[in-house]
Parts: structure tokens; sequence; C-alpha cells
């Protein structure tokens, strides 16, 4: 994460201050208040606290997919994520996504001497354009109480210079979605979609451009049910500390363990953030206090009810 910049006005400035630097320092303040005095001495279970890596983007939850298939995940009771700052959002539905890689292929030449030449820029381009209305059209269709679901292409690369017909351009795409079919008509669509403009820069004549689409990640759905007992644990604990909050559907690094029938949820630790993924994310920790509170009380709890 890049180095903070000033504070201005308590607010703490730069990319990753809030998602989710916020939830690692918790996790560090949470192992030396242990480290310092064991709430639970009597306790024969013992919180494992970790700090993964290779979560976000196309790291596609590496770490928590490599902590579930170890051979002691087994003697794991439930997994406590701390993601964000947010307090009134208590994540106990995983939000299932897939992510793909598009690429455009073809010769390449020079703009001038090589005009006609097929163009992976303009193919990709129109993928782009015949997705994004495809999927926003049937996404207007289906509003109202119908599931989310969202799209969005997040890198466009290709081409080398302005006189050169470029040989490859690709595109990342991200789907999200809170039915499983939508997610699976989503990725029939973009698949369409490059079959539709390859076969329209090909019919300009000239030599041909080639379209691949090309999984990158997938993270996998699951939930709890509202009377679980680790739903009914938060929710103890929000009661008492006079937190009010609601079950919401995100996508977390619960959503490995919650897609193999193991108890998780992801809660934040206090304060106020904004402007995630961007240049201009803050973070404020007037009420971080009552957050670390919150984690720690649950953690006591979930391992007394063992």
């Amino acid at each position: 994460m890049r180095r903070l910049r000033d504070r201005i006005g308590g607010r703490f400035l730069g990319p990753g201050v809030s998602d989710n630097a916020t939830g690692l320092t918790a996790l560090l303040a949470l192992a030396a208040v242990w480290n310092a005095r064991p709430p639970l001495e009597d306790s024969a279970l013992t919180p494992i606290l970790i700090a993964n890596v290779g979560e976000e983007g196309e790291g596609n939850l590496s770490g928590m997919r490599y902590i579930c298939r170890s051979a002691n995940s087994a003697n794991l009771r439930a997994f406590l994520v701390l993601d964000g700052p947010s307090l009134d959002h208590i994540t106990s539905q995983a939000l299932a996504s897939r992510r793909y890689e598009v690429s455009i292929t073809g010769p390449g030449g020079h703009s001038w001497t090589d005009h006609g030449t097929g163009n992976p820029v303009h193919a990709l381009s129109r993928t782009i354009t015949i997705f994004s209305d495809e999927a926003g059209a049937s996404a207007g269709a289906s509003k109202g109480n119908a599931p989310r679901s969202s799209f969005n292409v997040g890198v466009i690369e290709g081409g080398v210079s302005i006189n050169s017909i470029p040989s490859e351009a690709r595109a990342k795409i991200d789907l999200r979605s809170e039915d499983p079919e939508r997610l699976e008509q989503m990725v029939a669509q973009i698949g369409s979609a490059v079959e539709r403009a390859v076969e329209i820069e090909n019919a300009r004549g000239g030599a041909k451009v080639i379209g691949r689409v090309k999984e990158i990640g997938s993270r996998p759905g699951g939930g709890l049910r509202e009377d679980s007992p680790l739903v009914e644990c938060i929710r103890a604990v929000d009661a008492h500390l006079g937190i009010r909050s609601h079950l919401g559907c995100s996508s977390t690094d619960a959503n490995v363990p919650l897609s193999l029938g193991l108890p998780a949820i992801s809660i934040g630790t206090g304060g106020q953030g904004g402007g995630a993924h961007t240049p201009a994310e803050w973070y404020q920790p007037d009420g971080r206090e009552l957050g670390l509170q919150r984690v720690l009380l649950a953690l006591c709890m979930l391992l007394q009810s063992e």
C-alpha cells in the first residue's frame, strides 16, 4: 500500500487506507491485546489470526483458498473476517463473481500502407460496446426486487503507437451477481459479443483478427442462515454495544469458507471511510474504539460458545 498522505481534517488519505488497512490494523490490535493478556485463559480453544495476501483483483482469494484446503482446516470452527470500517453491514451472504480477459489478436501493420487489416482495438471496442449494451439491457429488464448484478470493464490495453495497427488488444471484465443464473447469462453474453465483434471487423476485408475469452478469476457464492450461531453471536454483540446493523451480501474473504459450508462472516472494524478503489480513498477514525470492542467481544463469545 502506498504511504499515507498528510492527515487533513481528521482524515487519512491514500489508496487502501480504508479498504482494507482498517481490517489489517484491527487484526494487529487484536493480536497485541491477546498477547498482553489472554482474555480466556481457561479456554481450550485459541484464535488463529491471519493476515492474507493475494485476495484482491486477480489474486482470486488465494490466501483464503490456501487456508481452507490446508491439512488443519478441519480444526477451524468459524471464520471472522475483518473488512473495512462500516459497523452497520454484516456480510453473511457471499456475492459470487467471475472475471475474464478478452483478447483480440491480428497481424498488425502500418496505419497507411496496411489500411484494411483487421484492427484488434477496433474489434475490442466493439466487443465492449455490444456486451455493455446487452448486459445493461438485461439488468434493466430485471430491476425491482430482482437479485442485484453488476459488470465492469476495468482494464483496456493494446497498441504501440498512433500510426501502427495493433497486433493485440486486451480487456479485463468483472461480473457479479446474487443470482447464479444471471451470472452465467453475462458470461455467455461476453462470448457472444466477442464473436459478433470479430465477425464485423473481419467483414471489412484484409487480414483477419481472432478473439479469445479466458477466465482469470472466480469467487464462489454461499451464505449463512439468519438463525446460525455465528450470525446470532454478532447480533448479540451489536445489541450489547448499541450498534444498528443489518445482514447483507458482499464479496469478501468469507466467500471461500461459505462456499464450502463453513461458518464465516465479515464485519467492519469502526470509523468512517469512502472512495474505495480510487486515488481519493479516505478514512476517519472517529468511532474506531467501538469497532475494536466489537471485534474483541465477538471473538471472546465465539470461543466461549464452543
